[in-house]
């Protein structure tokens, strides 16, 4: 746990210290992505804690816990690393795509679609873990959010949280942050922190969007089976539609002039990947051990399967990053 909050809040300040470094350059979406991040969390995070506080016990019900970190906030209901990782995972999957040159050649809404698959490549290498770790612990007795799972990770969460909230977020910031100011340059100052609100605060909405095909199937007597074909199917599409962007934009003749490497890109999302990567192999032989899903431990595992293919994704999305920027470093100079 203390390794955990180590590689979470470090990758923050990285992140932030990067997005302040690209506002002075005057690229102002980093730093708003950043903080929006943090606005997404207190809209969201609050009525997830505390349900009965916003009448929304029925709807919602009781739904996880956090374990006990060294910084808790909310009545120790929220862990300060998690407050963090929003940022973190909202900055790792941005700086790769725009790395990439999908958002200067494709545009924000392609390329939100591609930081939605990163992000869910990023964060379910993490999801499908931490319930074994005992990071966080989801009531799988409620049936109104918490199913239907894949292993012991709600399917809702998967789709929702660590895919389309930080997409549908990415394409606000980019929209509203990355436009022009009245003098033609860029945003700053009051106009950027009321764009930053609007951006946080519509994030949940696009959120929702997502999860009314399923919510056909809810109610009091929720159809699991239907809703988790169509949020299987949900996910998939987040699959198909970014690797497309990402495989078609690696390949097109045009893909247009380079954007430069970022620190932050070159070294914290192989940072963190090779941090999971290593939460993984401490945990491999009580997961092979599990019971009928269940640890010696009375933890509950994730989807091996799906986490590894999560890893290979991100590890793939890093390796054209890498290339990409090797090559660039081989081409010649213009004359």
């Amino acid at each position: 746990m203390p390794l955990l909050e180590v590689l979470i809040i470090g990758g923050a300040v990285f992140a932030l210290v990067h997005a302040v470094r690209r506002h002075r350059q005057g690229d102002p979406i980093n730093l708003a992505l950043w903080c929006a991040s943090l606005v997404y969390l207190l809209v969201t995070e609050p009525p997830l804690y505390f349900p009965e506080w916003f009448g929304l016990e029925k709807q919602y019900g009781f739904i996880f816990a956090h374990n006990q970190f060294t910084v808790q906030f909310m009545w120790d209901r929220l862990p300060l690393y998690i407050v963090a990782f929003y940022p973190v995972i909202s900055q790792v999957a941005y700086e790769l795509v725009r790395s990439l040159g999908i958002f200067r050649r494709r545009g924000a809404l392609t390329g939100s679609v591609a930081v939605t698959f990163a992000c869910q490549v990023f964060y379910e290498v993490f999801d499908h873990l931490g319930p074994q770790l005992k990071w966080w612990a989801w009531n799988m007795d409620n049936h109104i959010v918490n199913h239907p799972a894949m292993a012991s990770v709600p399917m809702n969460s998967m789709l929702l949280f660590a895919s389309v909230s930080m997409g549908g977020m990415t394409y606000l910031v980019v929209r509203l942050a990355g436009s022009p100011a009245a003098d033609g340059g860029p945003r700053r100052g009051r106009s950027l922190v009321l764009r930053v609100l609007v951006a946080g605060i519509l994030t949940p909405p696009t959120m929702a969007i997502a999860g009314i095909p399923s919510s056909f199937f809810g109610g009091n007597d929720p159809n699991t089976a239907a809703q988790a074909w169509i949020l299987g199917i949900e996910l998939a599409l987040v699959w198909l539609a970014g690797a497309w962007i990402v495989v078609s934009h690696l390949r097109s003749p045009d893909r247009g002039p380079d954007e430069p490497l970022s620190a932050f890109a070159r070294f914290y999302p192989a940072i963190y990947l090779g941090g999971m990567a290593a939460f993984w192999i401490s945990a491999l032989p009580a997961y092979l051990a599990a019971d009928d899903g269940i640890t010696s431990d009375g933890t509950p595992i994730g989807s091996g399967p799906y986490a590894l293919a999560c890893f290979m994704g991100a590890g793939l999305l890093l390796a054209a990053m890498y290339r990409q920027g090797l090559a660039r470093r081989k081409a010649p100079a213009s004359i």
